[in-house]
């Protein structure tokens, strides 16, 4: 113990003596071996969807509001559900490697995968009957019809985590989600991750519902996230001119949320970042970590402000011919611009989150910043003073801002020693031995 306690107090300071240049560096190395593969797959991955919508959007009006509903309505719908639970293997996965329980980290894939196909099976019949909820819902007719015709092309995009006009372009999204999930399969499963995935194991299926309990505490938390704009899309359907509204505010969303994929990838970064160091114990690297990826993903994002703030009526023609839809995005393009200089920050401060395993915490925050002030405030902006989707989006705004203070500042106050010992605490509670042969009752399944 006490051979112990002097390596690490000589390791604290040699790091006091070491400049903070240095300290910078190698802390941007690490941080962008994981931010920068996951910001290029999950850019290059939701580029698919807004490449799609701009050739929907080029075959008729009616076919991109329908495309619109379906990928942010219901995709957001069923994908917070599923990135939500997905979201506790992130805390589990970089704690444990943190700690160097290697093998532990093809256990908890292999649980999260069971319960996600749970999941995604229990999500299904939601695009099945897309056209009745949204006729349910009280959108336009034509509208919810075609949205049913799309919503039936997105169930194996959904499963994937010629003149063929929209079922063409439907059908070339399939092929372009299926296949990077094939070769990440792939590449897991036959060798690429030697040291972390030793077999299928019939462990996977041991403390399903602790993982389960931290998966919802998880998905609760993102999906008060990504539902929030799907509100957004709800309230714009109900107002005159719906078509229009939908199409110009569904265009500006999925700017945003091509964007907002740079900041998912610091996300990701910053959960990893922060679980790696509070597993390995050191709560001094993980402060240093929170402090660096939130200032790395800000200036990013102030860039990509005034790209958008100077350019935005050029964007619109990318999604489509309509000259009156081009007009409406070119008024919603200031909110556009301030959504993405938020959400430089957001996400991130979300995968602290996630990193220290608060998303039960969050998800009350959420409820409350969202839901109780920025919805409410949207309505009476949108419907009482009469500023439709620019009122509705502002009130929004102002919710997102208020969450991000209150994370900033939970952020600031959080104890970092007591993290490292909750951490801990954590991963011995369902640590498991790794077995000696990968194929025994123990192994493979």
């Amino acid at each position: 113990m006490e051979g112990g306690a002097r390596e690490r107090l000589l390791g604290e300071e040699a790091e006091v003596e070491e400049g903070l240049g240095r300290r910078l560096w190698k802390e941007n190395k690490k941080l962008w071996v994981v931010a920068g593969p996951s910001i290029f797959t999950r850019f290059s991955t939701f580029g698919v969807t807004v490449i799609s919508q701009a050739f929907v959007g080029h075959i008729g009006s009616t076919e991109l509001a329908a495309y619109a509903v379906v990928s942010t309505v219901l995709m957001r719908f069923a994908n917070g559900i599923l990135l939500g639970m997905a979201s506790a293997l992130e805390t589990l996965c970089g704690q444990s490697y943190g700690a160097k329980q290697y093998h532990m980290l093809g256990i908890y894939l292999q649980r999260s995968w069971i319960i996600l196909c749970a999941c995604a099976l229990l999500l299904t019949p939601i695009f099945i009957f897309t056209t009745p909820l949204l006729k349910l819902l009280g959108q336009e007719e034509s509208i919810a019809e075609m949205a049913g015709t799309v919503a039936h092309w997105f169930i194996p995009v959904f499963f994937s985590f010629l003149n063929l006009g929209l079922a063409g372009v439907m059908g070339s999204m399939i092929l372009a989600m299926w296949i990077p999930v094939m070769g990440q399969l792939a590449f897991v499963c036959f060798g690429g991750c030697p040291e972390t995935w030793t077999g299928f194991s019939f462990t996977a299926f041991l403390d399903l519902w602790a993982i389960v309990k931290l998966s919802l505490s998880s998905g609760v938390m993102l999906c008060l996230e990504l539902w929030y704009n799907t509100i957004l899309v709800l309230l714009t359907g109900h107002m005159k001119n719906a078509e229009v509204a939908i199409d110009a505010l569904s265009i500006c969303l999925n700017i945003n949320g091509w964007e907002m994929m740079i900041s998912v990838g610091f996300l990701s970064a910053a959960g990893v970042r922060v679980a790696n160091e509070l597993g390995a114990g050191s709560a001094k690297a993980a402060k240093f970590a929170i402090v660096n990826v939130v200032i790395t993903s800000f200036a990013i994002g102030f860039v990509l402000f005034l790209f958008f703030l100077f350019f935005r009526g050029r964007l619109a023609y990318i999604f489509t011919d309509d000259a009156e839809v081009a007009r409406a995005v070119d008024d919603l393009s200031p909110l556009l611009a301030f959504s993405i200089l938020l959400n430089s920050i957001q996400p991130v401060i979300s995968g602290v989150a996630i990193g220290a395993g608060w998303q039960g915490m969050v998800a009350f925050v959420n409820i409350g910043c969202y839901y109780l002030i920025g919805i409410p405030l949207g309505v009476v902006l949108g419907y009482c003073f009469d500023l439709h989707v620019k009122g509705i989006w502002i009130g929004m705004l102002i919710g997102t801002c208020i969450q991000t203070l209150v994370l900033i500042y939970i952020t600031w106050r959080t104890n970092w020693d007591q993290q490292v010992l909750l951490a801990k605490d954590r991963l011995s509670k369902w640590y498991t031995h790794k077995s000696r042969k990968p194929n025994d009752a123990h192994g493979s399944a």
